[in-house]
């Protein structure tokens, strides 16, 4: 056993307390700088938490800004709310759709579509059939005549009649008029057949701004019907087919196209005032501006057709020379349009009223004509220039008519007085 003393003792306490106390303060430093540790994860966890959140709210507010427009619909109403309503079967109708239901029902029935064929040659020169033109008609009488335009049937070898019950029947001509475009065909319906017919209006008391409707068969669109009004009236229009004018007639704007031709005009009361004849085109549709031949003109010349089979008008017996530049020259005349008289007939109505007739033979490409007779200007108070208005002049003359004639003779005019004669 080893002795201590006492000195040694005390050195050996104190630094074993010495030590102890390092030891302690050293586990307290090490324990308390654990514990700051731990303070200070917690304590950046949270902020880095709090900054996190700060992001997913700042990106979620960015997002919600960014978000594009979206249109909201209103959601469909589940089918237990849906209330049924009834749609009520009372129609109503304005005083002009009254009128143009009226007009239609009882005109279109009597509205006819033409069809014709024609006769051709095929490569070997041999006479064949083919399909012609085709366009309106208008039934006038229950026996089966139809009123219908010259053009429609012109060159035909069967004409067919297709009625608005779907039946079809060949009609033959009974009398054609080229001066006014006009024609009269029938049809023979069978026993017990009633026709619906279109009566004629009074054209004469038209007015610009009236209403007129139109049925027809516009490319082969059967029965048509268009409205319009009466956009000038009295207009003097040349039939290209017929190179002849056709005055007084009735200007609309009513759509009129291909297949309408000889188609009725009609007022809202349902008459014919008009015969639709020819349309204004550059593109051979309608453009707004048709024409139509007045129902006095019809009238008068279907009754005629009608009787005779044929028209009968007032005619000057004279042999005319329509003047031209190259006349004028040759003849030394002071004028360069008008008709010249070239040969009255003897005993006839010209020559009894004064008009003097040529004397000087001139060979004109194969005719010969006579120079140094009146020339004829006017006739009526109309202006004559050409063969055509000669013809348009004494459309609406009968035989008997008086009419007066203004003669330009030795560069002077004068007028003298005729009764016209019948053509037979």
């Amino acid at each position: 056993m080893k002795l201590y003393s006492k000195a040694q003792v005390v050195f050996s306490t104190v630094i074993g307390m010495a030590v102890a106390a390092s030891l302690t303060t050293l586990f307290v430093t090490l324990a308390t700088s654990n514990k700051s540790n731990k303070q200070s994860k917690t304590e950046k966890t949270a902020q880095t938490s709090q900054i996190e959140k700060n992001i997913d709210s700042e990106t979620a507010v960015t997002q919600k800004e960014e978000e594009p427009f979206v249109l909201q619909q209103e959601e469909a109403p589940s089918p237990e709310k849906l209330e049924l309503q009834s749609v009520s079967t009372d129609l109503t109708y304005t005083q002009d759709e009254i009128q143009n239901i009226s007009v239609y029902a009882k005109c279109s029935p009597a509205v006819v579509n033409i069809n014709t064929q024609v006769t051709g040659v095929n490569w070997f020169l041999e006479p064949i059939v083919q399909d012609g033109g085709s366009g309106s008609g208008s039934i006038i009488d229950k026996r089966g005549y139809v009123l219908t335009n010259v053009h429609v049937i012109k060159g035909a070898s069967k004409i067919y009649v297709s009625l608005s019950d779907g039946t079809q029947y060949e009609a033959k001509v009974i009398g054609q008029d080229a001066d006014s475009d006009l024609a009269i065909i029938k049809f023979n319906p069978p026993e017990g057949t009633s026709l619906s017919t279109i009566s004629f209006g009074d054209s004469t008391n038209l007015k610009v701004g009236q209403k007129v409707i139109a049925i027809g068969n516009p490319f082969g669109f059967e029965r048509t019907m268009t409205t319009g009004i009466v956009s000038a009236l009295g207009r003097p229009i040349k039939d290209s087919s017929t190179n002849r004018i056709i005055r007084n007639m009735i200007q609309t704007d009513s759509a009129i196209n291909p297949g309408n031709s000889g188609g009725p005009l009609l007022d809202t009361n349902g008459r014919m005032i008009g015969i639709n004849t020819m349309i204004y085109s550059s593109s051979g549709n309608s453009a707004g501006i048709g024409f139509a031949v007045p129902a006095s003109t019809a009238v008068r010349v279907a009754s005629d057709l009608l009787k005779y089979g044929k028209v009968k008008r007032g005619q000057i017996e004279v042999q005319l020379v329509q003047l031209n530049n190259t006349i004028a020259n040759y003849a030394n005349l002071d004028i360069a349009s008008g008709l010249l008289v070239s040969r009255t007939t003897k005993g006839g109505n010209a020559e009894k009223a004064g008009i003097v007739q040529g004397t000087q033979a001139a060979r004109y490409y194969n005719n010969t004509i006579y120079l140094g007779g009146d020339i004829i200007t006017k006739i009526d108070g109309i202006r004559v220039t050409s063969i055509a208005d000669y013809y348009s002049a004494l459309e609406s003359k009968r035989p008997g008519d008086t009419v007066n004639i203004v003669l330009h003779r030795n560069g002077k005019d004068r007028t003298v007085t005729l009764t016209l004669a019948d053509p037979d």
